[in-house]
C-alpha cells in the first residue's frame, strides 16, 4: 500500500506569535481562520491526514481550539518540537530558550510521517491550486526520488500587503524550472508597474512583479527526514552554541541544492497569497475571502 499523504502544519510558534490560541483571528464569512481553508484546501487535492507540529505544553489547548475543528473531518495526528529533543550526543546548552527553527520541527515530524508531504505555516492563506499542484508532484515518480522535492512559487506581486512593506525569498530558477537560490528582499513595495526592494547588502532593483517567492508552502517525501538529522547534527556542531541560532528549511534545502544532493521543482501557482502581516491586512483578506464564497470556490460555513 502506498504512503499516505499529509499536511503537516508547523504550529509550534502559534501560541507566542499570537499571544495565546485564543487570539486567532476569524477571518471567513462563517467565522473560520486561515488555517480551516488550508485543511479544507488540502482535503479537496487529495491529501489524506493532518499533522499539527506543536510544543507538547500547548497540546491541551490547541487540541481543544484547534484540533477537535477538524475531527471527523480528516484525520488528525500531533508531532512535538522541544528544545530538549537533540540527537545523541548532544546537550541542550544553557540558557537556550529560543526553538530551533523550522529544519528541527520538520524533523520532529518525522515520528509520525513516513511519506510524502505539503508543509506550510499554520496562519497563511496558499489557494488549492497550491496544494493541487505539489500533491500532483508529490504522486508522480518525479517526486519519489530521494532529494527530489518541490515548492508552490508565488507571484511577487500577489504577496504584497496595503498597508506597508513586506520581506519576500525571490527564488531564481535554472531553464527546467528547479530552484537555483532564493535571495531575500526587503522592504518591497509597488511602485508604477513595478515592485520595488533591497537586498541584505542594501543593493535596489525593481521587479516586474511575475517573478516566483518562497513563502514557506513545500513538497518533500521522507527521504528529507535522514538529510535533516545529518544537517541539524551538522548545524549543532558548529552553531548549537549560538543562543539565537536556527536551522531553517530554507537554509537546509540551499545547501543541499549547492551540493548536488538535492532538486527543488518551483511549481508556479496563480493563486493569491493572503495572510496578516499588519493588523490592517485582517479586512483585507476577509473581503478577499469572502469574494471566493461568493464566487462559489468556498462553502459558507466551511465545514
Amino acid at each position: 500500500m502506498a504512503a499516505r499523504l499529509s499536511l503537516l502544519v508547523m504550529a509550534a510558534g502559534m501560541g507566542s506569535r499570537y499571544g495565546g490560541l485564543k487570539q486567532l483571528d476569524p477571518v471567513g464569512p462563517g467565522g473560520e481562520v486561515l488555517l480551516d481553508y488550508a485543511v479544507y484546501d488540502a482535503k479537496q487535492a487529495g491529501l489524506d491526514r493532518v499533522v499539527f507540529l506543536i510544543r507538547k505544553d500547548l497540546e491541551t489547548d490547541f487540541r481543544k481550539a484547534i484540533g477537535k475543528r477538524y475531527e471527523g473531518k480528516i484525520e488528525v495526528e500531533y508531532a512535538f518540537q522541544e528544545l530538549d529533543d537533540l540527537p545523541p550526543g548532544f546537550v541542550l546548552p544553557d540558557g537556550r530558550k529560543k526553538p530551533w527553527g523550522t529544519g528541527q520541527a520538520i524533523l520532529a515530524a518525522g515520528s509520525v510521517i513516513r511519506g510524502g508531504f505539503v508543509a506550510i505555516n499554520a496562519d497563511d492563506f496558499y489557494g488549492r491550486e497550491s496544494y493541487r499542484l505539489l500533491y500532483r508532484h508529490l504522486t508522480s515518480p518525479a517526486g519519489e526520488g530521494r532529494g527530489e522535492f518541490s515548492m508552490a512559487g508565488f507571484r511577487l506581486d500577489q504577496t504584497l500587503s496595503d498597508h506597508g512593506t513586506v520581506t519576500r525569498g525571490v527564488c531564481q530558477s535554472d531553464a527546467n524550472g528547479f530552484l537555483v537560490g532564493v535571495e531575500e528582499y526587503f522592504d518591497l513595495h509597488p511602485e508604477g508597474s513595478k515592485v520595488k526592494g533591497r537586498n541584505q547588502s542594501g543593493q535596489e532593483r525593481a521587479f516586474s512583479g511575475q517573478d516566483s517567492v518562497s513563502m514557506n508552502c513545500w513538497g518533500f517525501n521522507a527521504s528529507i527526514f535522514p538529510m535533516l538529522q545529518e544537517g541539524f547534527e551538522a548545524f549543532l556542531q558548529q552553531a548549537g552554541t549560538h543562543e539565537k541560532s536556527e536551522y531553517l528549511i530554507p537554509n537546509a534545502v540551499g545547501g543541499w541544492i549547492r551540493e548536488g544532493k538535492a532538486r527543488v521543482r518551483v511549481l508556479p501557482t496563480s493563486e493569491k497569497w493572503a495572510g496578516m502581516t499588519y493588523p490592517e491586512d485582517k479586512q483585507r483578506v476577509a473581503d478577499y475571502l469572502k469574494g471566493l464564497v461568493a464566487r462559489g470556490v468556498y462553502p459558507n460555513p466551511l465545514f
